[in-house]
């Protein structure tokens, strides 16, 4: 099950409530005050999720009404410079190759566009700094690669750290080691935080990443980037974990199954065109008070783990799924939580309704 676990600093005012509930909270710059130098300011966020990159926009734009000109992503160093390149450009060119280089990511579908269309069209002297390892550097990266050769700049600090970033792609790639990608993560934020000489920054991460109580490894022997950042900034840095955003449901909604009226709450629909053959995406509704009815329906042979759900699931829940293909066709899929594990995850049972 999915919980979130929330650490702030200065001005931040944090509360529990739960797994299933929103915390109260106040964002670590909402506030009148202009920000003090050398502030860090990360939000963690789980990926792909249109309420939360709503969320980051509107906090960007708070920031960058009160001066702050600077955003941390994870991305690859050559994906934030292709970013500023668009910020500059008068058509999306940039952009939606990016896009394309994306597919099959969890960047893939069309919140992330949004995304940046709104920190373009609000916040137009935004810069990029990608923080992440080499990803797609046969794409992207090379791209980059061959654009700064073709201009003479091979033998600039941003070619430099071009091929720095592929190579650290490149090794990722190889080990598959997330201990070996979170520690050069923290290293390129320390590198970009530092080369700022003391401007304060934001940055949207993973929520793994931003926990500074974290471990990047199973054993426990290796600090998660936030956790990194802090023995190196201490109070400067200031963390919001935001995934409880998505466990709110957006509205509410009465289904029909098996000939009964239930009140269905709306957790929004998710692009998965990036990655499902056919389908273009999947819309998630929770059936108030349904489980008795539906315990012991037949189940398929259909198994979806609870962590592919954008809200937490707790035993004894049901759950509709509704799909829609490419073509514009759509079905939908019934699942229960009868607290089973597959694969050492926790999961949902497809059933068939009677």
């Amino acid at each position: 099950m999915r919980y979130v676990k929330e650490f702030a600093a200065v001005l931040a005012l944090l509360m529990l409530a739960g797994c299933a509930g929103k915390p109260v909270q106040e964002s670590p710059v909402a506030t009148d005050e202009g920000i003090p130098a050398g502030q860090i300011y990360l939000y963690g966020e789980i990926h792909g999720i249109a309420a939360i990159e709503e969320y980051e926009a509107e906090r960007w734009k708070e920031c960058y009404d009160r001066g702050m000109r600077h955003l941390f992503v994870e991305l690859s160093h050559y994906t934030a410079q292709w970013l500023n390149l668009w910020m500059d450009a008068e058509d999306d060119e940039i952009l939606e190759q990016l896009h394309q280089d994306w597919e099959s990511t969890l960047s893939s579908g069309a919140e992330t566009l949004d995304f940046y269309r709104t920190i373009k069209e609000q916040c137009p002297k935004t810069v990029f700094h990608g923080t992440d390892v080499g990803h797609q550097y046969d794409s992207t990266g090379a791209r980059y690669q061959d654009y700064l050769e073709e201009r003479g700049l091979a033998d600039t600090e941003d070619y430099r750290l071009t091929l720095e970033a592929i190579q650290q792609g490149k090794t990722f790639a190889e080990r598959g080691s997330d201990i070996y990608r979170e520690n050069r993560m923290a290293e390129n934020f320390i590198r970009e935080f530092d080369a700022l000489d003391g401007e304060s920054v934001m940055g949207i991460y993973g929520a793994a990443h931003t926990d500074p109580d974290a471990m990047a490894d199973s054993a426990g022997t290796v600090p998660s980037m936030a956790a990194q950042l802090v023995e190196r900034y201490g109070d400067s840095l200031h963390t919001e974990d935001i995934p409880w955003i998505a466990w709110e449901p957006q509205r509410t909604d009465t289904l029909t199954v098996a000939g009964k009226e239930y009140q269905a709450s709306y957790f929004g629909e998710e692009d998965i065109s990036g990655w499902a053959g056919d389908y273009q995406s999947r819309a998630f509704w929770r059936l108030e008070g349904a489980y008795e009815d539906f315990e012991d329906c037949p189940e398929s042979s259909d198994v979806l783990p609870c962590n592919d759900y954008p809200m937490p699931i707790e035993a004894g829940q049901v759950f509709v799924l509704g799909y829609t293909r490419k073509d514009g066709t759509s079905e939908r899929k019934y699942y229960r939580s009868d607290g089973e594990v597959w694969n050492g995850m926790d999961c949902t049972m497809e059933f068939i309704p009677e």
